[in-house]
């Protein structure tokens, strides 16, 4: 662990320029000692670091001195692609690992890209959790997912699907965070299908291994899968009335149903008709249901009776 700082101390003295203790201390949660005693044995190893006192003060590298001992392990090369999301990185247990690779590689660079990629890093940052929602708590099976991943491991597990809870043994391929959510594709069935880590419980790593699909690519599957899952759900088709101070509000829609929102024209009053695939009618119901009077069902006769019962219901409770 002690290598591992002095190492990053190196490299970032050697990025920043000039560093002070106190940011030092906090960046590897130690004290103020314990860096000036990492700094002693960097330069009693002969590396040219000096200290400067006042307030601007801080420890710095002889100009022009550069360090090249940059190589990544082979966790820090895998921890390297999650780096840009720091809750996935932490979720996975590379959260220290991704840090220490991301200074190797900005330490690397030329001193142009270096500083070109810091900026991105100052002015990019992603947030994968949807407003008004918190993140998931971290899920220490979700380590033991991705190890059944690495390692080529078949995982034992229970899952609770639609039809209850079953024991599944799967081959995991990969994992895929949507929205904030986990999810991994493992083979069933003789292709690889989608499964939702809430829905998993019971995590098990076994001792068989597997060999992975030859040129499995895992975003192409996920897309592929992902197509077929929402091609399953468009079963019936509604046809809308819709109001135009709706338009600011379609975003509780799904995509298969506010797309053909906007691209219907507008008539000479400003509603909009158009036809809409859906799920079921339950499901269109409790969507359509928001929108209050700003949506006007034209059909099916059965969506508009289930949104009429809907509404007495409201009414009668209030």
């Amino acid at each position: 662990m002690r290598a591992s700082r002095l190492l990053s101390i190196l490299i970032l003295l050697q990025i920043h320029g000039r560093v002070s203790a106190r940011t030092l201390a906090d960046r590897f949660e130690v004290s103020r000692r314990t860096i000036y005693r990492d700094i002693d044995e960097l330069s009693a190893a002969g590396v040219p670091v000096y200290a400067e006192r006042g307030a601007a003060g801080g420890f710095a590298l002889l100009d022009g001195w550069q360090t090249r001992l940059t190589g990544m392990t082979g966790e820090e090369a895998e921890a390297i692609l999650l780096s840009s999301l720091p809750s996935a990185a932490a979720d996975l247990g590379f959260s220290e690992t991704a840090a220490t690779a991301r200074l190797k590689l900005l330490a690397a660079m030329p001193a142009p890209s270096s500083e070109a990629a810091r900026r991105v890093a100052d002015r990019f940052h992603f947030d994968p959790v949807p407003w008004h929602r918190r993140p998931a708590p971290r899920r220490e099976d979700l380590r033991l997912l991705a190890r059944a991943i690495w390692e080529c491991r078949r995982l034992s597990l229970v899952y609770d699907s639609w039809a209850g809870p079953k024991p599944r043994i799967l081959e995991p391929l990969g994992i895929v965070l949507k929205a904030g959510e986990y999810y991994f594709m493992a083979m069933r069935r003789g292709r690889p299908a989608i499964h939702k880590l809430d829905y998993a419980r019971d995590l098990s790593l076994l001792d068989e291994g597997f060999a992975r699909p030859p040129g499995f690519d895992l975003a192409a599957a996920w897309q592929e899968a992902l197509a077929r899952f929402e091609a399953g759900l468009r079963r019936d088709v509604a046809r809308l009335r819709v109001a135009p101070d709706a338009m600011s509000r379609l975003g509780s829609l799904n995509a298969d149903m506010a797309e053909p929102i906007f691209a219907a024209a507008p008539g000479a009053d400003g509603w909009r008709e158009m036809d809409v695939p859906i799920e079921s009618v339950g499901f269109a119901a409790g969507q359509l249901l928001g929108l209050g009077t700003l949506v006007e069902v034209l059909s099916p006769d059965a969506l508009r009776a289930e949104l009429k019962r809907r509404a007495a219901a409201i009414a009668a409770l209030y």
